[in-house]
């Protein structure tokens, strides 16, 4: 599952979804849940599920599901599990015990779940391998944990995340990496700042992580774009693979002026398998 974008779109907002499935992101996120005020849950199921139900699928479509522990999760699987939404977004996730209790409520859905929204969540992040066939990847967010402790923000003067949410972010990397899947970069807010988006979207692959989630259409090709490899990073990685296939029995190769060998052939075949299909 390719999972470079993922647009949250309001559930109740059928006009969005239309739309959006025409904005080139690799998935959707119908959310039933922050984006929806309480008054509104009961119509956002049911636009959300005609939608599941009619919409063609050349994108993924996931569902931002409410939280295990409140009385909302009943009634949004009950109204979207028979449209067989390609995956679900948990949030306020504590670990493998989490995912478990959702895979048990709706069988066969890949789960995504946000890994970092309480205090309990930060000691399961290495429980996921546990739970890795039934998930889609994981992700994290920046929002809810600062709440949850009452920091005053998990960013600086400078917007830089501080040193515990940089944490939270690093775990999540690990905990994806090490359960086999993809690891997804939480939302960048300011909607405005595509340069800053960029940036932050390119540090994101950088450091590992496999995707992106955006909260406005006008992120989706920035994001698509650094989660990307370019013709130059594919001709590189190809030319390490072909060195090695040319040189089957060395361990260490001196390619363009430095010696490479086994991480550096491995991270050439993940280039390359993160470019198939390249627009």
């Amino acid at each position: 599952m390719r999972l470079r974008s993922l647009l949250f779109v309001p559930g109740d907002r059928p006009e969005r979804m239309e739309k959006a499935l025409t904005l080139g992101a690799d998935a959707l996120i119908l959310d039933l849940e922050d984006s929806v005020t309480h008054d509104a849950k009961a119509g956002a199921r049911k636009a959300t599920a005609a939608f599941l139900r009619a919409a063609e699928r050349h994108v993924k479509l996931f569902i931002r599901i409410n939280p295990l522990d409140s009385s909302l999760l009943d009634d949004d699987l009950a109204s979207v599990l028979d449209a067989r939404p390609d995956g679900l977004v948990l949030p306020k996730a504590e670990g493998a015990g989490s995912v478990e209790a959702l895979a048990a409520k709706a069988p066969g859905i890949p789960i995504l779940p946000i890994a970092t929204e309480t205090p309990a969540a930060i000691f399961q992040m290495g429980s996921y391998s546990s739970v890795r066939t039934n998930l889609a990847g994981v992700t994290w967010g920046a929002e809810d944990l600062p709440a949850a402790i009452g920091a005053l923000g998990a960013r600086d003067e400078a917007g830089h995340y501080t040193a515990p949410y940089e944490l939270a972010r690093s775990l999540t990397l690990f905990g994806a990496h090490a359960a086999g899947v993809a690891a997804i970069e939480t939302v960048y807010p300011a909607i405005a700042d595509l340069a800053g988006l960029a940036a932050y979207a390119q540090r994101a692959r950088f450091d590992g992580f496999n995707g992106m989630m955006a909260i406005h259409p006008s992120q989706i090709p920035v994001i698509n774009q650094a989660f990307t490899p370019t013709p130059e990073e594919l001709a590189k990685a190809q030319a390490i693979v072909d060195a090695f296939a040319a040189n089957p029995g060395q361990g260490a190769l001196k390619f363009d002026g430095r010696m490479i060998d086994a991480p550096h052939l491995k991270q050439a075949k993940r280039v390359l398998e993160s470019g198939h299909g390249r627009p």
